[in-house]
């Protein structure tokens, strides 16, 4: 089968990725994602809690570390899920249409992914840019409104249904350009293969 000519086979595998990264993400984020990492990895401060989150007192006997220690540790579980789908639908969805990129591309584009993703998730970077872009009166507007078992009502400032997900989503997507770009650039340049 003859070769394409290089800026067709750079828009295609760029299309490709492009659409798979942007496409796993709500998956990933929604379904790959566990309740309690979701609920705890921008979970911030010096209190000690055990690795279920609960509280520790002083005469616990259980492993403890620090709230921060916690949420880092939720986030970097979340992205480490995320990343293993990442590659592994872009491993299958490329080699199905019978096209191999290369480890080093298909590796920078991960870490673009994963280090970014983890960044946003933990909420600081997301807080710093929505300042910077004039966007925490649409967070502050864009609560939701949640009803406990006890019937106590209390608002979320960053989940579903909130502006912070809309905006956590969208630079992702973003962020997912780049590194599909990265990445069939890295696969297609001159000397690659």
């Amino acid at each position: 089968m003859p070769r394409l000519p290089i800026t067709t086979e750079r828009l295609a595998l760029f299309g490709t990725l492009l659409a798979t990264f942007g496409e796993l993400h709500p998956a990933c984020d929604h379904w790959a994602q566990g309740s309690k990492t979701a609920s705890r990895k921008r979970l911030y401060g010096e209190g000690l809690v055990h690795a279920d989150g609960t509280p520790a007192t002083p005469d616990s006997t259980r492993p403890t570390m620090t709230t921060s220690t916690l949420g880092r540790r939720a986030v970097a579980c979340h992205v480490a899920s995320y990343t293993a789908v990442q590659l592994g639908a872009t491993i299958a969805v490329t080699r199905a249409f019978g096209y191999r990129i290369t480890p080093a591309a298909l590796l920078a584009g991960a870490a673009i992914n994963a280090g970014t993703h983890a960044a946003i998730d933990r909420g600081a970077l997301l807080l710093w840019l929505a300042k910077k872009t004039k966007k925490t009166g649409y967070i502050e507007h864009c609560q939701a409104v949640r009803l406990d078992d006890d019937g106590t009502v209390t608002r979320e400032v960053n989940g579903p249904g909130t502006a912070w997900m809309e905006l956590d989503a969208a630079l992702h997507r973003v962020i997912g350009i780049g590194a599909a770009a990265v990445t069939t650039w890295l696969t297609t340049r001159p000397g690659s293969r």
